[in-house]
């Protein structure tokens, strides 16, 4: 008889289609546990090799997902749909994140050195925190999860990864090669649901926790975690700016970067504020270009029949009082899939649905400010603070109001440019800690200051 204690048999939808393409197991208490006890044995090994050793170790991890990169592309399309070139895209920044902190490994930075107490010695080590557990939702399978192991593997943790629940191909892959590249449970994934999430979060045997998700779950995970180290990155809700001498391909822009991924991306362009004497022209322009856009078929559908029901939800409850949205020209088999069009809304008040939440879908809304001062207060006037933009010709005023924007990466004149070397991260109800660049070893460290007397009371010290 099957009891709550056996993992859960879970069908994995085609999101192109809505058809059911096979299934995956969600993990209970002993499956979690066991995977947990294999990454805490494999952890003494893996934190005692030198860095130069991790080192090469990550790079082969780096280089057989360049070798297997076709069997990748064909993994993240099957659960999220994607467009070839958009999973090749990220296929590629996951091998470039495990040979940026194959580098990054060798690295060090930590308070100076010394003699700050007479007859004394001191100096800090950095430490791993042990074994990580990290949950990764389901529109970067491969990317996300990258941006949490790949730091955490680097600075000596071993890791145990749950994917999401319609998402766990990828990753499976990736442990295959982890384990030949890394040694053996020093990288796992844990295919699972929800449950198999919870389980994770609270198990005894996990020093830490590295989570992306929604706001929501990010609040259920800090309740269940306890004092263990927690790395939070939640959900966004971006502004962008739009300045009237913004330059002439800020449409097709914003226009892209909405509508990559289907716009299920946290840092995603999300809301569109402009000046009264800009607002026509711009929503003008900006509702050409998303209509070209999802004329083009050139991104995939919403993840899964739950969060396509939300968006509908969403939209369904705004009062905009000027829509548009492009035409999605599907094929006989796509039809019962999770497709959404690229979509503007306007004419809405500042508290309605599609503004204050995070709508993660090919979506645009566009308000109208009397100022810069209404525009700042517009962007910054949600509780999400993750990232924005300014688009403006005028580099000394975009510089400035990228400053004063509340988000953790601000951009001008572009958006979603984002590269190993450069840090990202939340405020606000989008989290807190670090992703990308030699910061991010920091969430999966700690430091330990070591003093030691060299003098005893009294002596005389030589000349």
């Amino acid at each position: 008889m099957k009891t709550d204690a056996d993992p859960r048999t879970v069908p994995l939808t085609d999101p192109r289609t809505g058809r059911v393409r096979g299934s995956s197991t969600a993990g209970r208490a002993s499956q979690v546990a066991e995977a947990v006890a294999a990454a805490r044995r494999a952890l003494a090994g893996w934190r005692a090799l030198t860095p130069r050793e991790r080192s090469r170790r990550l790079d082969r991890l780096a280089g057989l997902i360049e070798e297997h990169a076709a069997a990748y592309i064909a993994a993240e399309r099957a659960g999220t749909g994607k467009p070839a070139h958009e999973a090749a895209g990220e296929v590629e920044n996951a091998a470039d994140l495990f040979r940026f902190y194959a580098w990054a490994a060798r690295t060090r930075s930590a308070p100076a050195a010394g003699g700050f107490v007479a007859g004394h010695e001191s100096w800090v080590r950095w430490e791993p925190l042990g074994v990580v557990g990290v949950v990764v939702p389901w529109n970067y399978p491969l990317m996300m999860a990258t941006w949490r192991c790949a730091p955490a593997l680097a600075a000596g943790n071993t890791v145990v990864t749950k994917p999401a629940e319609t998402t766990p191909d990828s990753l499976l892959l990736l442990a295959e090669h982890a384990r030949e590249a890394l040694g053996e449970a020093v990288a796992q994934t844990l295919p699972g649901d929800r449950e198999t999430g919870r389980l994770l979060v609270a198990s005894a045997g996990v020093d830490a926790i590295a989570f992306t998700g929604s706001a929501a779950a990010g609040a259920d995970v800090t309740a269940r975690a306890g004092t263990k180290r927690i790395s939070l990155e939640l959900g966004g809700n971006s502004p962008v700016l739009v300045l009237p001498d913004a330059p002439e391909d800020t449409w097709t822009e914003l226009a892209r970067a909405t509508t990559y991924n289907a716009g299920q991306s946290c840092a995603v362009p999300a809301r569109v504020i402009t000046l009264r004497e800009n607002h026509e022209s711009a929503l003008s322009r900006l509702t050409a270009a998303m209509r070209e856009r999802a004329a083009g078929r050139d991104f995939g559908p919403l993840n899964n029949a739950d969060q396509a029901a939300r968006y509908d939800r969403i939209v369904g409850a705004s009062a905009a009082k000027a829509t548009a949205e492009g035409e999605l020209a599907l094929g006989a088999d796509e039809q019962g899939g999770f497709w959404r069009p690229a979509r503007v809304l306007a004419e809405l008040p500042d508290d309605d649905p599609a503004v204050l939440d995070e709508v993660f879908g090919p979506l645009l809304t566009v308000q109208a400010a009397d100022g810069v001062e209404e525009a700042l207060a517009l962007a910054n006037g949600v509780p999400q603070a993750l990232a924005a933009s300014v688009w403006t010709r005028d580099l000394e005023t975009g510089l400035a109001l990228a400053g004063r924007l509340d988000a953790g990466e601000a951009w001008l004149n572009c958006h979603l440019v984002q590269t190993a070397e450069l840090p990202h991260g939340g405020r606000g109800t989008s989290g807190h800690g670090t992703d990308l660049s030699t910061l991010a070893l920091h969430e999966y460290q700690r430091p330990k200051t070591v003093t030691a007397r060299i003098r005893q009371p009294g002596a005389v010290r030589p000349d």
